[in-house]
Order: C-alpha cells, then sequence, then structure tokens
C-alpha cells in the first residue's frame, strides 16, 4: 500500500490549526467537578468529580461525598454539562481516504485478493481534513481498516488527534480483514434478479485453503522461505491479532463462524445485517458483532421498515456483545461524524440511553481489545473524556466544550465550524 500525504497549500494553516493539538502529553493535573458523569459501563454520577494526571484517570466519584485536595491542579466546574468517555469508531477508512473523486487522495485498497500483509496504520494520513469533524462530535478513537479483495489486510487503532501516524496509533496491527464472500448476487433481465453466486464455494475453498496453509506456516519454526503474507497471519493463530470477518447474510455468518471455528478461532462479525436470523449460533459460540449502520434501509424485502434500527435492541436482549459502526463503503470516513446520532437512533428503538452509550464506548473498546485503557471512565484507565453541554446521543444538543486524549486538550473545532463563524460575521446571521 503506497504512502499518500497531500498537501493543500490554500488551506494549509487552517488545516494545521484543526489537524492536531501542540501538546504531546498532559502538562497539568486536572479536576472536573459538579458534572454528570457517565461511566460507559451503565452507570451515571449526576452530581459527579473526576481527576486525572499524566493522561491516566486518578478517581471517579461522587463530587459530595469525594474528598480531594485540588492544589496543583486545574479545575474546571462543569455545572450542568455531562463528562463521557471519548467515543470509539470501528471499521473505517478515516486518513485514508480524502477527496474520493481525486484517486491519487485514495489510499484504502491493494490490488489482489490476498494480502494480510498490507497495513492500513503507515497509510493514514492525520492532516485529512475530516478528522477534525469526527472529535467535534466527541469521536477520540477509530479503528483504520483496509478494504477490497478477500484479505484487505490488517487495521489499527488510532487516536483522532497526532503530528502523525506514529504519534496517533494506539493499538497498531489489531486485526485481520475478511470480506466474506456474498452467498447471492444479481442477474439482469429486464430487471435485476436474485440468484446463487456460481463463486460462493470456489472462493470459500480458496480462503480455508490459504488459512490452512498460513497455519502450517506457523508451526514451521524454519520459516525458509520467508513468506511476508503469511508472516502477517501469525498473530491471528497466536491470538495476538483478532480475526474480523465482514459478512451481512444469515449463511454468510454461519458459514464464516463455522469456518473460524475449524481453525479454533472466535471471530468479530462486522455488518451481521441478519444477525437477527442467528442469534443462538451466536450466543452459543460467543461471537461479537459490529453492526455496520443503524441508519440503513432493511436488507431484505420481508424487513420491518424500522429492522435496521432496532437491530442492536434485539442483539441486547440476546445478550450478545455487539457495538455500532458508521457503514465503511464509500461514506466510510467522512460519515463517522454520526456515529453517535446512530447510537442515539437505537435509543429511539428500544435502548436506554446508557446502553446506547455503551455499545459506542466499552462496547467497541471490548470487541477492539482496548477495553482495559479505553472505553469507560474508571481509575487506572487512560484520561479519554469529553465535556459535552447537553446529550451527545442528540444531533441538537451534542456541542462538546472541551475534549481531552489521555489528558491533554484537543482542538474541537474544523474547518466547517470556521467558515460557518466566517459567514455568520460577513451576513449578520447572529
Amino acid at each position: 500500500m503506497k504512502k499518500i500525504i497531500t498537501t493543500y497549500a490554500c488551506v494549509f494553516i487552517l488545516t494545521v490549526a484543526f489537524a492536531q493539538s501542540y501538546d504531546t502529553i498532559q502538562t497539568q493535573p486536572i479536576i472536573i467537578a459538579n458534572a454528570t458523569i457517565h461511566i460507559g459501563d451503565g452507570t451515571v454520577i449526576e452530581n459527579g468529580i473526576i481527576a486525572f494526571e499524566k493522561g491516566v484517570i486518578l478517581f471517579v466519584g461522587d463530587a459530595r461525598t469525594v474528598k480531594y485536595n485540588p492544589e496543583g491542579f486545574e479545575v474546571i466546574y462543569a455545572a450542568g454539562k455531562h463528562i463521557y468517555p471519548g467515543l470509539i469508531a470501528p471499521n473505517t477508512t478515516l486518513g485514508l481516504n480524502e477527496l474520493e473523486a481525486v484517486r491519487a487522495t485514495n489510499d484504502m485498497q491493494e490490488v489482489g485478493k490476498f494480502n494480510p500483509n498490507v497495513r492500513s496504520i503507515v497509510a493514514y494520513n492525520t492532516d485529512s481534513r475530516v478528522i477534525p469533524t469526527l472529535r467535534t462530535n466527541g469521536i477520540l478513537f477509530a479503528q483504520i481498516v483496509p478494504v477490497g479483495g478477500t484479505i484487505s489486510g490488517t487495521s489499527s487503532i488510532v487516536e483522532t488527534d497526532g503530528w502523525n501516524w506514529e504519534d496517533a496509533a494506539y493499538k497498531m496491527d489489531n486485526g485481520l480483514q475478511i470480506n466474506w464472500p456474498s452467498f447471492n448476487t444479481y442477474k439482469w433481465n429486464n430487471s435485476y434478479q436474485v440468484i446463487e453466486n456460481p463463486d460462493y464455494v470456489n472462493t470459500v475453498s480458496e480462503i480455508e485453503n490459504y488459512f490452512q496453509l498460513a497455519l502450517a506456516y506457523s508451526k514451521d519454526e524454519t520459516h525458509t522461505p520467508v513468506n511476508l503474507r503469511f508472516e502477517a497471519m501469525q498473530g491471528v493463530f497466536n491470538g495476538e491479532k483478532k480475526l474480523f470477518i465482514h459478512a451481512n447474510g444469515a449463511k454468510e455468518i454461519t458459514h464464516a463462524i463455522h469456518f473460524a471455528e475449524s481453525i479454533q478461532i472466535t471471530p468479530v462479525i462486522v455488518g451481521g445485517n441478519e444477525a437477527n436470523l442467528v442469534l443462538t449460533l451466536l450466543k452459543e459460540k460467543n461471537i461479537p458483532v459490529i453492526l455496520e449502520r443503524v441508519h440503513a434501509l432493511p436488507s431484505r424485502n420481508d424487513y420491518d421498515i424500522d429492522m435496521a434500527y432496532k437491530l442492536p435492541f434485539i442483539l441486547q436482549q440476546a445478550g450478545i456483545l455487539y457495538g455500532i459502526s458508521v457503514s465503511n463503503g464509500s461514506e466510510g470516513f467522512w460519515n463517522q461524524r454520526n456515529l453517535p446520532f446512530e447510537a442515539g437512533t437505537a435509543a429511539a428503538y428500544g435502548l436506554t440511553k446508557e446502553e446506547a452509550l455503551q455499545c459506542i464506548t466499552l462496547n467497541n473498546a471490548k470487541i477492539l481489545g482496548i477495553d482495559s485503557t479505553a472505553g469507560s471512565l474508571e481509575k487506572g484507565k487512560d484520561a479519554t473524556l469529553l465535556i459535552c453541554e447537553g446529550d451527545i446521543l442528540d444531533m441538537r444538543t451534542n456541542k462538546i466544550s472541551t475534549a481531552f486524549i489521555r489528558g491533554r486538550k484537543v482542538a474541537t473545532e474544523n474547518w466547517q465550524n470556521a467558515l460557518y463563524e466566517k459567514y455568520s460575521k460577513k451576513y449578520n446571521l447572529k
């Protein structure tokens, strides 16, 4: 995968202003008091206090009972406001795309079918003008995922603030991405007709054979000659990497789970449009699911029109670990800013507000394997959090006043805000 760095001279100053903060570490301990704290695990502290130093949370509790010495701390009084964990956007090409119509700015796909050695992290562009728009809505982590082919490559988790990809990297090469073939395809005969995919069986066999070869390679201590593709897959077999299988249909999900079981791996299903049809299997095998788009039309003709909206509630009721992402298709990068509002829609269709928050914070952290340090506001975890004027899941009140990544303040403005302010003044709109 080629590394692309594109500089737009006409907006250089504006881009730099919003691309990253100037601090790289927390320089002063901070206390935030009197806000409503949403822990991320379903717990809410109405009049809460939280303190953090050197990027780590020192304590979280009720401001009326916690005793503390504010000497040496910067104290922020946030009465009437809400504190949330940084939101986590899985399954995105953020930083790999910039302008969809300009091919030179799109670096999310490699040629060929099997590319497990491709690393999305080295192509991640921290100067993307899209990234600040995510921070504006509270998204402080993102899983950067390559696309295309059968095995797209390895994904990494980044913080949405950093001078370069090395700074932004939070957990590198955490997962291998597989695109499971679709059981059905379409044929044109005066109209589109659904037919069985004639290449389905062969493609599945190719995946199975490829993994068997990689497994045999991993057991060979000599590794002569060295195969870079198989080297990149060793982490899947020894547990260092997760296996993310993109599958939507009930048949595809079932086949993907049985395939992973045959090589003794517990996968993560990404997509899961028909996960409601295989709830028993998902629960029995303890398979987590990253749902792809809540704001979507039903995937089957016999589905209720609001099936995508209520699917998170169905998985919640079934006791399945799940998270929410935004589509990783053509809108897989800029549309990520709507992540909290997709969770908000799920809250309107069965979930409680805290359950909806959890599926874009702690649940996603568990699925991505970063829950020991991120996803909730607990003592000892990274101080990655934000202060919001109102309900973060409601686009009317989602107004982030301050955000912290590992304790350091980061910019919450973006170039769209700047243009709004500029022309509001020009035309006296305020």
